[in-house]
């Protein structure tokens, strides 16, 4: 059975995210909270908590017990950008675009029901 978590406009860039997605993917998903939480990066904060979430879906929604559950796929995706812009030299302005994400994490506990 599988299970999604999702959370929506992370005020992180999307390519900055996908650099530690990648490493939790097939990972069981109690070590990969625990690795997570050592890694010291925003993306790494807003991911574990996504996850931790998609953990709570399982045990509280389909009665699964998180020692089961592996991440068939941690999915970063591009959401939408803030333009801003900041004084640049002689008078002018710069634009900057902030850019958000979507972040997907899908947990399965091998069954194929």
């Amino acid at each position: 059975m599988e299970v999604l978590s999702l959370t929506r406009n992370a005020r992180m860039s999307p390519k900055k995210m996908r650099d530690v997605a990648r490493i939790i993917q097939g990972r069981k998903a109690a070590a990969a909270v625990d690795y997570l939480t050592l890694i010291p990066r925003k993306s790494a904060r807003l991911i574990v908590k996504t996850l931790k979430s998609a953990i709570a879906n399982a045990e509280n929604n389909n009665n699964l017990s998180a020692d089961d559950l592996t991440i068939k796929s941690a999915i970063i995706e591009n959401g939408p950008v803030l333009k801003r812009f900041k004084a640049g030299a002689r008078g002018t302005a710069k634009p900057r675009k902030k850019k958000m994400s979507h972040i997907r994490i899908v947990l399965t506990d091998g069954n194929t029901n």
